[in-house]
Order: structure tokens, then sequence, then C-alpha cells
């Protein structure tokens, strides 16, 4: 498992690059529609806050989060957007202030946590290395949703590196959740890190099912924030080529993705 500590600065300098990306919108620019539907960019600070804010209860109160948790997976196509629509409806400053504070304090808490500690979540258990991965992974994919709404390319960093990995271990969980049987067998999948400098690559290179394509266009179909059709991911193997269509890198309901571009996209 990753260093916490390395992830937790990679975190954190997620956090601030969106921050630094809001700070300076319009009362109005919080109100544009972002590709998610009926949520705002409010809606997604919102939401990034909310999250950070459950992520915070796991970590210092185990049992709060559980019953909180309960709750929430109750109604399951209601409590994302719930969270989320509270938060919106606050004046700006205090929703980016919420937002600020629960980064911090989680970062505070992740850093204090004992080592070999796994903390409840709405899917598996998680270390605290985990914990940061998956908030570092919705920090990136909701800023991709404000910068798109807001009309900013960001530019691609090393960190998608843990994005790209939480993609590749979700793959069986985008099986399951869509009550389809996991491949068993293994999975070859290489990426060209952003900067062109390399490949990042996961499982055995003689694998028969097999994934190839740019980092980025990995992490923006992992993470849902592109349909298919616009990313220059190919896959080669039956089991593959499914995946592709169904792959997911967070927990819950199988979302709807994205619907592919009007003008056939770019991949």
């Amino acid at each position: 498992m990753s260093d916490p500590a390395a992830v937790l600065d990679d975190l954190r300098a997620e956090g601030d690059e969106l921050d630094q990306l809001v700070e300076g919108l319009s009362e109005k620019q919080w109100s544009l529609a972002t590709p998610a539907p009926r949520w705002t960019v409010a809606h997604q600070i919102a939401h990034l806050a909310w999250t950070d804010t459950a992520a915070l209860l796991s970590v210092t109160d185990p049992e709060g989060f559980a019953a909180e948790a309960r709750e929430a997976l109750a109604a399951p196509e209601r409590f994302v957007d719930d969270g989320a629509e509270a938060g919106a409806e606050l004046p700006v400053g205090e929703l980016l202030a919420w937002w600020r504070d629960g980064r911090e304090q989680l970062q505070r808490a992740l850093r204090a946590a004992p080592d070999g500690v796994r903390f409840p979540w709405y899917g598996p258990p998680m270390s605290a290395a985990s914990m940061a991965t998956g908030r570092l992974m919705e920090t990136w994919a909701h800023g991709q949703d404000v910068a798109d709404a807001v009309g900013v390319r960001r530019e691609p960093t090393a960190r998608l590196r843990h994005v790209a990995r939480i993609g590749v271990r979700a793959r069986g969980y985008a099986f399951a959740v869509r009550g389809l049987t996991p491949p068993g067998e293994e999975f070859r999948v290489e990426l060209t890190a952003p900067d062109g400098s390399g490949l990042w690559t996961y499982g055995p290179e003689d694998a028969r099912q097999r994934v190839t394509g740019p980092a980025l266009d990995f992490c923006l179909l992992v993470t849902q924030r592109a349909h298919r059709d616009d990313v220059a991911v190919r896959a080669e193997g039956a089991d593959a080529d499914r995946w592709l269509d169904i792959a997911q890198a967070f927990a819950g309901p199988a979302g709807a993705g994205r619907e592919p571009k009007r003008d056939g996209g770019g991949a």
C-alpha cells in the first residue's frame, strides 16, 4: 500500500489546486451547471465537503459513522444528492470555509491514524492510505466537473497515478455492482504517464486481457468523466472490452456515466 504521508501530500495538493480555481469565481459562476445532472459548481464543492466530513467521522468515530452510513444506504438513490443540495444552499463563503476546514481536519486525523487501522466506509473498510487515495480520486473527479463548467483546461499531473491505481483495483467491483461475475483472468494495464515519461503498468506482462492508453484518458473513463468513445483507451480481449464499458473507480451504485460528445470525440 502507498505511504499514507505521500498520498496525503498529494491529496492536499489536489485540494489546493481546486481551491485556487474556485476561490476566484463570481457568484454567477458558482451557479453554473456542471456535467452532472442538476449539479452546479456549488453542488460539486458541497459534495466534496460533505464526503470529507463523512470520512472524518469514519476516522474519529467509527460507530457514529456506521450509524450515519446505515441511514444513507437505506436511500442510496438520494443520500449523495441530498448532501450536495444542503451544502449548495449555503452562502459561498460558508461553503468554502466548510470545505477547507474539513479538508484540514481530515488531513490531521489521517496523519495521526495508527498503522494498520482500517476505517468503515460505504464500500469495503479502508486504511489511512486508501482513504486518502479515495478522497484524492473524488477531489480530482469533481474538480474536473468544475473545470468543465467554467471552461478551464487543467494540466494533468503525476497525482493521477493514485486515480489510475484505484480504477484498476476497482475492476472486480465494477462487474459485481452490476450483478456480473468478475473475470477470473488477470488483466494487464499499460498507461502513458501525463508527461510522456514512461508507462504506469499493472498486472502480468503476458496477460491476454489488456488495456492501453493515456493515463489521463483512463482516469477520465474510470471516474465516468468521459464516455469511452471520447478517450484513447483501447482493449484487447472480450473481458477487457466489457470492463471499459462499465469501469468505475468509486464505491456505490453504478453510475450513468457521460454521454458521448456530439462531434464524435477526440479519441
